[in-house]
């Protein structure tokens, strides 16, 4: 694992703030820290609001690429995914995730525990891919 240090230092949030939530009890493994699919729910979700905004419809997750985890995650933790949109292709729509979070009890510094580039496909109410409008 990175120094959570270096990692704060290093970078800040990239893109928009998508979506916030607080780690709880149910989220965890026997040993206290959020199960790492928790946590790629919580980044899908926030990629899929965004993806969502840009194709105007519907969209369905289909790729996530090279997620790894720097930092565990702890219940009580307020973990924020920012979002940006990477690539925008004929039906799909690339949007880069990182997962940051500030510690339950601490101060107000945020940590990078992870960030992956979900890949999401426009659909029209079949579940048919359709084209992602031009950007108007």
């Amino acid at each position: 694992m990175a120094d959570e240090e270096s990692i704060e230092i290093a970078t800040a949030p990239k893109g928009r703030l998508s979506t916030r939530a607080i780690a709880m009890p149910a989220d965890t493994n026997p040993f206290g820290n959020v199960f790492g699919g928790w946590l790629m729910s919580q980044m899908d979700l926030a990629g899929g609001t965004h993806a969502y905004r840009r194709a105007l419809g519907q969209v369905a997750t289909v790729a996530v690429e090279a997620m790894e985890f720097h930092q565990p995650v702890f219940v009580g933790d307020e973990v924020s995914c920012y979002t940006e949109i990477s690539k925008v292709g004929r039906t799909s729509i690339a949007v880069r995730v990182e997962a940051w979070v500030r510690r339950h009890g601490g101060n107000d510094r945020l940590v990078k525990v992870t960030s992956a580039t979900f890949t999401y496909v426009a659909v029209d109410g079949d579940s048919n891919k359709r084209q992602v409008p031009a950007e108007g």
